[in-house]
C-alpha cells in the first residue's frame, strides 16, 4: 500500500491507450517524465503535454526525447477510484509507446500493479465494501443486459444495503440479550421479549433464505440458462439448434442415431443468455454407444432449467422425468405451425423462451457470487440454532453467541470480517490487470 503502482488499463492495439498510476508518489514520479510539473496540480483536472525520456546528467546539453503527445488526468486522495493520489495517461495505442511509458514509470519509482490491485486498494481505503469490489469484476465480465443489471445493482450497494438492514436488526437483538447479562441477579428480568424475538428471528431467516435461494437464478443468468432439446430421433432437434443459432452447429441427417453426444452453444434473446444443449434422440436401442448418448441426454434434461420437448406427427413426446421447477415447452415439428427447417414458428418460440427465463427485476437483489451464497447458507445454519435454542429455552448468553455468529458470517460478504491477505488475494487475483 506504500508503493506507487502503474498498469495498462486498456487493450493494446487500439487508437488510444490508458495507463493508470496510483499511490502517494504518483504526481512526483509522473512529473519526472511529463513536460510539466504536476506536483501542485489541482484535483480533477486534465493536462496536455508530452511524455519525455529524461536525459542523463552528463548529457544536459541534449533535449529530452519526446515519446508521445498525451493528456494526463489528475485525481487527488481521497476523491479517486483507489482513494489515493492517482492519474491516468491517455496516449496513442502503439505497443511501443505504451511499453515505453510503463518502462519510464517503473524506472522512476513505480512498480507494475498486480491483478485487481486498484480495486483492492479501493476496498482497503474504504471506497467500497468487498461485495461492491467483487461487482467490479462481474461488471467487466457482463455479457448481456441481465448480468449487467445485476452487477450494477451490486456495485451501487444493493446487496450491502440489504445486509446492512439485517445487521442492524441482529445487533439490536444481540444488544438486548447481552444487556440481560448485566442484570443476571434478576432472573425474571427480560429486555428481549422471547415471543417478539422469535418472530423477528424467523423474519430475518426468511429474508436470508430468499437471498440464498436467488443464487440459483443468479447463477443461471450469469452462466447462461440451460435449455435441453430432447425428443426421439429425427424429430428435428439438431435442425432446431442450427436454426436458433443461425449456423450449422450440429450435423443434420435422416439416419437415426446421428447425434451420439450433447452439443452446447449459447445465444442471447431479450438480453438474456441461453445455453442450448442438443441431445441424442431418445429411443430403445441395442447400440451401446448410442445408449450412452441417450443416458447423457436424460442427464442433460435433468440439469436444464428449460426443456424443449420435441415431437412430430406420429411420434410421441419422450417419457423422461421432469421436476416441478423446470419449464417444459412442447414443440410439434414439421407441422403447418412449426417447421424448424424453414424457420416457421421460431419467433414465437424465442418469445416463449424469454418469458420462461428467470428475470432480474429492477428492485430484486440476486446473489451471483458463490462466496456470498456459501456465507448465507452458514448464516441460515446459525439462525436455526437460535430458533432451536429459543424453543428449548436456552439462556440468553448462548442465544447471543449464536446471533453474533450470524453477524460475523454476514459481515464476510461485505468484508467486515475479511482480514487476511490470503483471502483477499484469492478474491482479487481473478481481476484483470489495470483494474
Amino acid at each position: 500500500m506504500n508503493e506507487t503502482i502503474c498498469a495498462l488499463a486498456t487493450a493494446s492495439g487500439g487508437a488510444i491507450g490508458i495507463i493508470r498510476i496510483s499511490g502517494a508518489q504518483t504526481l512526483e514520479i509522473l512529473s519526472r517524465i511529463f513536460s510539466k510539473d504536476l506536483t501542485d496540480a489541482q484535483p480533477n483536472t486534465i493536462h496536455y503535454g508530452h511524455i519525455v525520456e529524461p536525459v542523463a546528467a552528463s548529457q544536459q546539453q541534449q533535449q529530452p526525447r519526446i515519446i508521445d503527445e498525451v493528456l494526463v488526468s489528475v485525481f487527488r486522495a481521497p476523491h479517486s477510484y483507489t482513494g489515493e493520489d492517482s492519474a491516468e495517461i491517455s496516449c496513442h495505442g502503439s505497443a511501443y509507446i505504451l511499453n515505453k511509458v510503463l518502462e519510464l514509470l517503473i524506472h522512476h519509482g513505480c512498480r507494475m500493479a498486480n491483478p485487481g490491485e486498484y480495486t483492492q486498494r479501493a476496498y482497503l481505503n474504504g471506497k467500497m465494501d468487498l461485495a461492491q469490489a467483487e461487482a467490479v469484476a462481474d461488471l467487466i465480465a457482463s455479457s448481456n443486459k441481465a448480468t449487467h443489471q445485476m452487477a450494477m445493482r451490486q456495485l451501487r450497494g444493493g446487496i450491502s444495503t440489504e445486509l446492512g438492514v439485517l445487521r442492524d436488526q441482529l445487533l439490536k437483538l444481540t444488544s438486548l440479550l447481552e444487556l440481560e447479562l448485566d442484570f443476571s441477579d434478576h432472573e425474571d428480568l427480560e429486555f428481549a421479549d422471547r415471543t417478539e424475538l422469535l418472530a423477528l428471528v424467523q423474519k430475518i431467516d426468511s429474508h436470508i433464505t430468499r437471498l440464498a435461494d436467488s443464487f440459483h437464478t443468479g447463477n443461471a443468468l450469469k452462466n447462461g440458462i440451460p435449455v435441453a432439446i430432447v425428443g426421439a430421433p429425427n424429430v428435428g432437434k439438431s435442425t432446431l439448434l442450427n436454426a436458433l443459432l443461425g449456423e450449422e452447429r450440429a450435423i443434420v441427417s435422416d439416419i437415426q442415431g446421428t447425434t451420439r453426444d450433447s452439443i452446447e452453444d449459447t445465444i442471447q434473446l431479450g438480453g438474456i443468455t441461453f445455453r442450448f444443449i442438443d441431445t441424442a434422440g431418445i429411443r430403445h436401442t441395442d447400440d451401446q454407444i448410442e445408449q450412452l448418448g441417450i443416458e447423457r441426454s436424460i442427464a442433460a434434461a435433468q440439469r436444464a432449467q428449460i426443456i424443449l420437448m420435441m415431437s412430430m406427427p406420429g411420434t410421441p413426446y419422450p417419457d423422461i422425468p421432469v421436476r416441478d421447477d423446470q419449464t417444459v415447452i412442447r414443440i410439434e415439428n414439421k407441422t403447418d405451425s412449426f417447421q424448424a427447417k424453414f424457420g416457421v414458428g421460431l419467433d414465437a418460440l424465442r418469445q416463449q423462451l424469454v418469458d420462461a427465463a428467470p428475470k432480474a427485476e429492477d428492485n430484486d437483489i440476486i446473489i451471483t457470487n458463490a462466496r456470498h451464497y456459501e456465507a448465507l447458507v452458514r448464516a441460515q445454519s446459525h439462525l436455526q440454532r437460535v430458533v432451536d435454542g429459543m424453543h428449548n429455552m436456552v439462556s440468553g448468553d448462548l442465544l447471543s453467541e449464536d446471533l453474533r455468529d450470524v453477524l460475523s458470517t454476514l459481515s464476510e460478504i461485505t468484508g467486515g470480517q475479511i482480514t487476511t491477505n490470503e483471502v483477499l488475494g484469492n478474491i482479487f487475483q481473478h481481476f484483470c490487470v489495470g483494474k
